[in-house]
């Protein structure tokens, strides 16, 4: 054997893993996703993977390549995601909190000047989301304002954000919630007659549009998330856009450690500058290549992860298409229902969703929790609205209102959303009979 090897050239052996790969998924993976689907017995979960051989033969090939870090794949899906949402600058990490991590980061630096934000400084965002959008506020030593969502949309009140606002506000942090848009006119417009600036999380909405236009690319910044419950995924991974040229540049240093260099890792002097400068107080010369220019991190992805996703992002429009068909088929299938309410989208958007949110009402008869209970009896995973109201967890209650955060408004509708919304899954593994189970178990809990 290790002859015939030998005699073989590398794109021949390469060549035969990689088809012994795609064995290897026709054989393991695909009857599992292929499996008849046994109402009642067979988990329908809220999200997963959909991939095929050709995610395991990238991830394959990438991992010959023994590269590791960021590298070739890396820089192609950089390329591949900026082209589909139509920005100049996308830059890969590690995870959807690091993407947002950055991109709160980013607005901290004092290349930025007058609008810097500093410690002390305000950010608008809602307490009905997920805890990441606003961890870096909280880290950094800023002050997150709240305001509350509408019950209609889970999306950010924008009668409110007048009333949020300060003397000491910087920027607007907002997630578009479960892929449904916020009403992101009107959120602009405010953050330009204040010269604020604006960071979509968009992590749960990657493929939305608001009026035509992908959200993400609206805001001063975007983030996206790659995890694998996510639109796409590539394991762990996330990412962060902006058309912005000096927002990239610190964005890509915070990323790389926070290095003012901006050579690949293994390359040197692409700069031009390595040994030629002063930076700071060091001396003159200095290798550039060790200069930091903030205070970063190792954000990066693993080329491996990247290659997964490089996969993914040429099946991703039409991951998108199927969500939207899920989505339809779970609304008119329970809109009639007047036990719950669907959340809806502002006829300027064309989501793609990430679940299916339903919020009981007071005349139900029934919690939440005993839907939830009884989906999860059936075999139907649920999920809360993620925090519900972030302030009223535990890792809040070290935090001092009127200093360490701020409330705006009552958030009567975020609390509505804690106590009575939960949401199932749409994603494009989904096929139609999990999707008419699903129908046919909530219609007979609430006596249809």
């Amino acid at each position: 054997m290790k002859k015939e090897m030998l005699k073989m050239t590398k794109e021949q052996l390469r060549d035969e893993i990689l088809e012994k790969v795609r064995a290897y998924y026709e054989l393991v993976h695909k009857p599992q996703q292929e499996a008849e689907f046994v109402p009642g017995s067979s988990r329908v979960n809220y999200a997963g993977r959909v991939f095929d051989a050709d995610e395991m033969e990238t991830l394959v090939d990438s991992a010959l390549e023994f590269w590791l870090t960021y590298g070739r794949f890396s820089r192609q899906f950089e390329k591949g995601l900026a082209d589909y949402l139509g920005v100049r600058f996308c830059l890969l990490v590690n995870s959807g909190s690091s993407a947002n991590l950055l991109a709160f980061s980013t607005l901290t630096s004092p290349l930025l000047g007058a609008r810097q934000i500093r410690r002390g400084d305000e950010v608008i965002t809602v307490a009905a989301g997920f805890p990441t959008t606003i961890a870096p506020i909280v880290q950094y030593g800023a002050v997150p304002v709240f305001v509350d969502v509408e019950l209609e949309t889970a999306n950010v009140r924008t009668d409110q954000l007048e009333q949020a606002w300060s003397p000491k506000t910087k920027a607007v942090m907002l997630a578009h919630s479960l892929g449904n848009p916020f009403n992101i006119k009107e959120v602009k417009a405010f953050c330009e007659r204040h010269n604020l600036w604006l960071v979509e999380d968009n992590c749960d909405a990657l493929g939305s549009k608001y009026d035509g236009k992908f959200t993400g690319t609206w805001g001063d910044l975007g983030t996206s998330s790659f995890y694998p419950p996510h639109h796409m995924t590539m394991g762990e991974g996330g990412a962060v856009y902006t058309n912005n040229p000096l927002l990239k540049k610190i964005a890509l240093s915070i990323r790389d450690w926070g290095r003012d260099c901006w050579c690949e890792s293994g390359v040197d002097n692409t700069c031009g500058c390595r040994f030629t400068r002063q930076f700071g107080k060091l001396p003159i010369g200095y290798d550039h290549k060790y200069v930091y220019s903030h205070f970063g991190y190792n954000l990066k992805v693993s080329d491996m992860q990247a290659a997964v996703g490089c996969a993914q992002l040429r099946k991703f429009p039409g991951f998108v298409e199927k969500r939207k068909a899920n989505y339809a088929r779970l609304y008119e299938g329970l809109k009639d229902l007047p036990q719950i309410r669907i959340f809806r989208p502002y006829a300027e958007s064309d989501p793609s969703w990430f679940g299916f949110l339903m919020t009981v009402q007071p005349m139900a008869g029934f919690t939440r929790n005993d839907l939830a209970k009884h989906l999860e009896s059936c075999n139907i995973q649920t999920r809360n609205l993620f925090a519900g109201n972030i302030v009223r967890h535990p890792c809040f209650e070290t935090m001092r209102e009127g200093i360490d955060y701020r409330i705006a408004a009552p958030l009567v509708n975020t609390d509505s959303i804690m106590n009575d919304a939960l949401w199932i899954g749409l994603y494009p593994g989904m096929g139609e009979a999990k999707l008419d189970y699903m129908i046919k178990t909530i219609r007979k809990f609430c006596g249809k």
